[in-house]
């Protein structure tokens, strides 16, 4: 049994299938297939933060990254190494981002006598910066929608080349280019817009 613990996200899964044994890519070379643990520990911080950019809030990123986990724990032994390892975990977080995103949109809001606590922490001057930077960036990517969404955060934030986007999120290469183009578009036109306000007297 595995047992794997990201801050307060706990899997106990099964060990995978011994026949995990190892495949070929387009170019017929022998690819091993990694170890769950070994994913784990390489990709953990990395799906939370991908999560967060895709639009999972804080709160639920744990029970979304559990999700994904579970996810590679299931479909690990079946990796041919056609794409890097990184873009086919990117493919899993992609699908339960947009999942949980469809999921919220279906539930009714909470009505509140409180607003939310949005501010930061007293601390340094850096610090306080990085965090209105964090800030400004969640507005900008909430701006969006799903589909555009996906694709600027995937290659504007992530750096992953365009043709591995569109694999990921499962369109032609032509329309993954017209969706990043639109999300530009849309996300200068926010930023001048936060730039005048901040201007403004």
């Amino acid at each position: 049994m595995y047992l794997v613990e990201h801050g307060t996200l706990l899997l106990t899964l099964g060990t995978p299938e011994s026949g995990a044994e190892a495949r070929t890519d387009t170019a017929s070379a022998a690819v091993p297939v990694p170890e769950f643990a070994e994913v784990f520990k390489a990709y953990s911080g990395f799906v939370w933060r991908v999560l967060l950019r895709l639009g999972v809030a804080e709160s639920d990123v744990d029970d979304v990254a559990q999700e994904v986990f579970l996810g590679i724990h299931r479909n690990l032994s079946s990796f041919e190494g056609r794409c890097a390892l990184r873009t086919w975990v990117y493919g899993i977080c992609h699908r339960r981002a947009i999942d949980y995103r469809r999921r919220a949109m279906a539930r009714p809001e909470v009505a509140t006598d409180e607003p939310p606590d949005v501010g930061s922490e007293g601390g340094q001057e850096e610090g306080m910066d990085l965090g209105l930077a964090r800030e400004r960036l969640k507005q900008l990517l909430e701006s969006l929608d799903d589909e555009k969404r996906s694709v600027f955060v995937l290659f504007e934030v992530e750096g992953i080349p365009m043709e591995e986007v569109a694999e990921i999120v499962g369109c032609p290469l032509q329309t993954a280019y017209s969706r990043l183009y639109a999300a530009r578009k849309k996300v200068d036109a926010l930023a001048q817009r936060m730039r005048a306000q901040r201007r403004s007297p």
